[in-house]
């Protein structure tokens, strides 16, 4: 089984990878491969709105960046982990722009992330880290992944790179999320033959326009 997390941070190792690292460790211990992928450093711009990957069904956006290629590695994941840090109480723009279009996308051809384990992490030097994980929650359960819990929410703590291996709850909180995400993953991959999965259903689309 494989995992591949995003870091949308700018900076390469710092916080909220080595959040993203905390569940790694746990995940890898289990025998399960993980791939991170430093998104937050790239020059990705947000979606257009042109509907093309609706038209052409061919699992990429029309947009010919990094982006395509990662949405095959998710495609080709039991797991995704979404890291980011904290921007005016929100996602890193960058990381931001990279969601909106992966995961439109994905969910336009065929819901191609469905039931896929799917978890969130984030890093803060104080606050906004609850919205931020919210936000970040928005895209598992919209794409119908199953997403693991830990003992708290997944928000761990630091200013500069690094600070965060200081913080002993968030550390365990991270421990707690890839223990637990690696006994889903399992339970998924053992249960698929046995219990049948419920059909997917075509999204229903409803206006309030009279």
């Amino acid at each position: 089984m494989k995992v591949v997390a995003f870091n949308g941070s700018p900076t390469k190792e710092g916080n909220t990878y080595h959040a993203i690292k905390g569940v790694a460790q746990e995940l890898e211990a289990e025998g399960i491969e993980v791939e991170i992928v430093h998104v937050g450093n790239k020059v990705i711009r947000g979606c257009t709105a042109c509907g093309g990957c609706v038209r052409n069904q061919n699992e990429k956006c029309v947009i010919g960046d990094e982006v395509n290629e990662w949405i095959q590695k998710m495609k080709e994941a039991d797991g995704i982990i979404l890291g980011s840090p904290v921007h005016y109480s929100g996602i890193g723009a960058t990381m931001k722009a990279f969601l909106d279009r992966a995961f439109y996308v994905t969910s336009v051809n065929k819901s191609m992330l469905r039931h896929k384990i799917g978890a969130s992490v984030v890093a803060v030097r104080r606050s906004g880290g609850v919205t931020t994980f919210d936000q970040l929650n928005h895209y598992v359960t919209y794409a119908e992944m199953l997403m693991p819990t830990s003992n708290y929410w997944n928000v761990i703590h630091g200013t500069k790179p690094g600070d965060a291996q200081e913080d002993g709850e968030g550390n365990q909180i991270t421990r707690v999320l890839g223990k637990n995400m690696a006994w889903l993953m399992k339970l998924v991959e053992f249960g698929k033959d046995e219990v049948k999965q419920p059909e997917r259903e075509d999204k229903v689309f409803t206006h309030f326009i009279r």
